[in-house]
């Protein structure tokens, strides 16, 4: 409320503050999912071979692809952002990329499904 009981009237920029905060928290969300592959990387790629005292190259191959996987993520997620600030600039929006989306899905689905195969057959 105002200082005579009235309420300030709703502007344009509050919205446009809160769309860019959203897309801000939307580029930190890809950092949150590149690292986390990244961590990923390194658990099935050096700590789960230690675990299970067997062959170590099926291990590493998975971590590596976590590990692209989590580069992949990180770059996406800078270009995306470069695209939808330049989109909140122009007043327009971006559509995410269908075909990023299927590949990033793809991947890591196979990288998940060899990961739980590889656990599964050295447990």
């Amino acid at each position: 409320m105002g200082p005579e009981g009235e309420t300030p009237p709703e502007k344009d920029t509050d919205a446009s503050r809160r769309t860019w905060l959203a897309a801000e928290r939307t580029w930190l969300a890809w950092w949150r999912t590149g690292l986390g592959a990244a961590a990923v990387a390194i658990a099935v790629g050096r700590l789960v071979p230690v675990i299970t005292h067997g062959a170590r190259w099926p291990f590493r191959v998975i971590g590596i692809g976590y590990g692209l996987l989590a580069i992949a993520a990180l770059i996406a997620g800078a270009l995306r952002q470069r695209r939808t600030a330049d989109a909140l600039r122009r007043g327009s929006y971006e559509e995410l990329s269908s075909p990023l989306v299927v590949w990033l899905t793809a991947v890591a689905v196979l990288l998940a499904v060899g990961t739980v195969a590889l656990v599964a057959v050295r447990f």
